[in-house]
């Protein structure tokens, strides 16, 4: 029969001054363990010292070094295990204890139930989202069964079969999902750590932090020899009763996100800079400590980061799947250029052909991988495409594939691509090959194991399952390179380790900062989401909400009694206020009990003031030859909205890159009908006997639209709500164009490029390109009318069209047409819409306005050609939408100043 002697540390390991002095803590520890071995009469060395967690190792070994002689042996339950023997393999069906492959087998598991095939048809995210509720269950409960004896085990899932209802009435799904993950962890494979029942010490010592370890009381309790264990926990009832003493923590209430990581990195800093390092920065909130870990590097501070990140927020794994993205059939134009530009085209003539090809499906709009291959290239630019195309084929040249045979290809590409050389040089990247088995490859018996389990899978299957495995596995980045102290004599110490709260406790930290202590990030009660109901999960020993948060509690009381603690919190979470965390509310009222409270966070940033420096307008002026010698309608039209968008894009060149994405836009519908009416009046223009009613006209337009949009390349699919309108649209056209042709209005002349040079601009011309043009009469007068498509609002065109001389394209189109026609001209926008109808909008006295316009071209050309500034003017709706915007700085200017005498800039 075993002896269990137990002993506590508390006043130990916190004092009158506070917390211990570095070492300390260890060193009574170590004490404590080789005055109990001398009393009983036991070698140090015939002792196996039990610890937590694996972090405290090195530190316990320290402490029973300094006094010479034998070690004892100091391990974790993890660390012990590994060393008495392999971890036993997962046989046929069996659990991996891998969560994405466990999650693939039960999936294709259920649906060979019809139950569960007709639950997956109903419902297929429902289904997953079961399937994947089932193996953390089955996870659970297999780890629960090896916290306890191995003959023990058959009792607990008897006593887990007996707790759980049958499956019938409400609730059927969850139980029948619950007995199935019942008899899954059953037939799981022995545990490691089975090993630790077998073996005989002369004396175990269990140092115990963070609450009981129930698979080290198992192995105590079946030991023979003599136990001591070191309770280092405050009692749980009062975690707060003695466990802090000294200076009380602070408390900083920030008011934002940036705010809260500013203030967290600013506190660490100020540790440094006092010399008080190592720092514990405890990630509680991961996106928020990811934001100060940056602001950190940025001062070159030494980070350890024990928590990571999910691998597929690395760029080693946002590269394979944009690999698998790529490869999908059906593929967007973007999705392979965006694999493509991480791959094969990273620089020197590969990333230049890129840009070609690139380039080529922008000015060819281009939605999807199957158009870019029938883009007229370049040869570099159709050498790349043809490369990786051949890179991408084997995906697509079989439907259904095993897993192994999906990861061959997968690597098989990655190699080809040069993806593996840059993954096996970053340390994101070797781990993302570990976590795939994409290197080294799966063992030859796991593979064939895989290939008998798994059912054959489509390229989504394995996206999504790959995908599944960068979400759940956790990058975790290398520890710093040694480096010496300025002086060139000892090793630099680590400034910062980031770790999670449970892992904080008996290690020697200077100081500690802990962002997110809100009621949403610590000591916040979750929610059960666990096939077994609260009584039946607690009876088992699963993992509860109440038990995490119990932990979760003696974990914060233990950091409590580290020196410098510094909580810190925001105001609230986008829309959703934040308050204090349940634990630190304890905490003030423990502190109330003597008399004493948090203490205000004294603000380490320094505050540097400057003198202001406003920002004036920017009022570029070029020399005149590097000036535009074409105008187009849309040019001018920039030029009169803002003279600096003229700049931007008509001097400087610059342009927004379409999107290559496959939607289908308005401005794309609008391209497509106006190349449409094009055809139209070409064919009836030619052959007016082959649509000389109104159905044969109708007729006619259908097959002409069909053409277009296959000519144009624009999907059957994504065209559709646009086909509609233009079915609706069609018979109202021939109805106009009936009225039209009663009233003699015929038409003359479509998509008509024109050019005018400006006398007294050498060089300067205009161009532009008219919809269309009908010879018209009215009474005895032939006139010739100027026909714009637009299918925008017809409201707006009406707001445009009141003040004619504001209309710039009607008059800019009137001053092209007229030097060729001695009739007069008419304008009009010619507003199609599919609800409201055809309705022409008439610029009155349009030859006016075109006698203006010329000459407000040639005053402002002179003006600009003589150097005038092209101020932006940052008014009106001009700048809502300017992709120029962040040019000219205009949400960065100083109040409007008066500009000097003589100096006034072009408007």
């Amino acid at each position: 029969m075993a002896t269990i002697a137990r002993k506590r540390l508390d006043d130990r390991i916190a004092g009158d001054a506070g917390a211990m002095p570095e070492g300390d803590t260890w060193a009574a520890v170590a004490d404590v363990i080789g005055a109990w071995a001398r009393d009983e009469g036991i070698a140090l060395r015939d002792c196996v010292v039990m610890l937590p967690f694996a972090q405290l190792l090195p530190l316990a070994r320290r402490a029973f070094a300094v006094d010479g002689g034998w070690l004892p042996r100091i391990e974790t339950t993890q660390t012990l295990a590994a060393t008495l023997g392999p971890t036993p393999p997962a046989g046929s069906g069996q659990l991996s204890f891998d969560a994405a492959l466990d999650t693939l087998l039960a999936v294709q598991t259920l649906v060979r139930q019809p139950w569960a095939a007709e639950w997956a048809r109903r419902d297929r995210r429902g289904f997953e989202r079961g399937a994947g509720r089932l193996v953390e269950a089955a996870h659970d409960l297999a780890r629960a069964a090896a916290q306890r004896a191995p003959a023990e085990r058959a009792a607990f899932f008897d006593s887990a079969r007996d707790a759980l209802k049958a499956p019938v009435g409400p609730g059927t799904t969850e139980r029948l999902l619950g007995h199935l993950a019942i008899e899954w962890a059953a037939r799981a494979p022995p545990p490691a750590s089975d090993a630790l029942f077998t073996i005989a010490p002369a004396a175990w010592v269990v140092v115990q932090a963070g609450g009981i370890d129930p698979l080290v009381e198992a192995v105590v309790a079946k030991a023979s020899g003599r136990i001591l264990v070191i309770d280092t926990d405050p009692p749980p009832a009062d975690p707060f009763a003695d466990a802090w003493r000294g200076a009380a923590p602070a408390l900083a209430v920030c008011e934002s996100f940036e705010d809260d990581a500013m203030a967290a990195a600013a506190q660490v800093l100020d540790h440094l800079d006092r010399n008080e390092r190592p720092v514990a920065l405890i990630a509680q909130d991961r996106s928020l400590v990811r934001r100060v870990r940056a602001l950190l590097e940025r001062h070159a501070a030494v980070l350890r980061d024990e928590t990571g990140w999910k691998l597929s927020t690395t760029r080693a794994g946002a590269s394979i799947m944009s690999l698998l993205v790529a490869a999908r059939p059906g593929a967007s134009a973007d999705a392979f250029l965006d694999w493509a530009k991480g791959a094969i085209g990273v620089g020197g003539s590969g990333a230049r052909a890129l840009g070609r090809l690139e380039s080529a499906g922008r000015r060819q709009r281009a939605h999807r991988l199957a158009d870019l291959l029938r883009l007229d290239l370049e040869p570099a630019a159709a050498a790349l495409c043809a490369e990786a195309v051949a890179i991408l084929a084997p995906f697509v040249a079989m439907a259904r594939r095993s897993l192994p045979a999906w990861l061959e290809v997968l690597a098989a590409a990655c190699a080809r691509s040069g993806v593996l050389v840059a993954l096996r040089d970053d340390p994101a990247g070797r781990q993302v090959l570990d976590a795939l088995g994409l290197e080294p490859a799966l063992a030859t018996l796991r593979r064939r194991q895989l290939e008998s389990e798994l059912d054959a899978m489509t390229l989504a299957d394995f996206t999504r399952w790959v995908d599944d495995v960068l979400e759940r596995r956790s990058y975790l980045p290398p520890d710093p390179e040694p480096t010496t102290d300025p002086a060139g004599e000892a090793p630099a110490a680590v400034d910062v380790v980031v770790t999670p709260l449970a892992r904080a406790m008996l290690r020697p930290f200077a100081a500690v900062v802990v962002p997110g202590a809100d009621d949403q990030h610590l000591g916040a009660m979750a929610a059960l989401d666990s096939l077994f109901p609260r009584d039946v999960a607690e009876a088992l020993g699963l993992p509860t909400p109440a038990a995490q948060r119990d932990a979760e509690l003696l974990a914060f009381a233990q950091v409590l009694r580290l020196p410098r603690l510094t909580l810190l919190r925001r105001r609230g979470s986008a829309a959703e206020p934040l308050a204090d965390s349940p634990f630190v509310e304890r905490l003030r009222l423990a502190l109330a009990k003597q008399g004493a409270d948090l203490r205000p966070w004294a603000d380490p940033r320094r505050e540097i003031r400057l003198d202001p420096a406003p920002v004036g307008r920017t009022a570029p002026a070029v020399d005149a030859s590097r000036l535009p010698v074409r105008l187009s309608a849309s040019a001018y039209e920039a030029l009169r909205a803002c003279p600096y968008r003229f700049f931007s894009r008509s001097v400087l060149g610059l342009r927004e890159d379409d999107e290559l994405d496959a939607e289908v836009e308005k401005r794309d519908y609008g391209s497509w009908l106006h190349d449409v009416l094009f055809e139209f009046h070409a064919t009836l223009a030619t052959d007016p006997r082959a649509a000389a009613d109104r159905t044969a006209r109708i007729e006619l337009l259908g097959p002409i639209g069909e053409a277009a949009r296959l000519r144009i390349g624009i999907d059957a699919a994504d065209f559709l709500p646009f086909a509609a309108s233009f079915a609706a649209l069609v018979p109202r056209y021939v109805d106009w164009l009936g009225e039209r042709d009663a009233a003699g209005a015929a038409w003359s002349g479509g998509e008509l490029e024109l050019r005018l040079a400006l006398p007294g601009l050498d060089g300067l011309e205009l161009q532009g390109r008219v919809d269309r043009v009908d010879a018209v009469r009215t009474g005895s007068v032939a006139a010739l009318e100027l026909i714009d498509y637009k299918t925008g609002s017809v409201t707006r065109l009406k707001e445009q069209i009141r003040a004619p001389f504001e209309d710039t394209q009607l008059a800019f189109y009137a001053a092209l047409v007229r030097p060729g026609s001695d009739r007069p001209l008419q304008a009009t926008y010619l507003a199609l819409d599919a609800t409201a109808g055809i309705e022409p909008i008439a610029h009155d006295d349009v030859e006016a306005s075109a006698d203006a316009l010329l000459a407000g071209v040639a005053d402002e050309l002179g003006r600009l050609r003589a150097g005038a500034p092209m101020q932006p003017l940052g008014e009106g709706s001009a700048c809502l939408y300017c992709e120029a915007r962040g040019l000219c700085r205009r949400d960065h200017w100083a109040p409007p100043t008066v500009p000097p005498a003589g100096d006034e800039p072009l408007r």
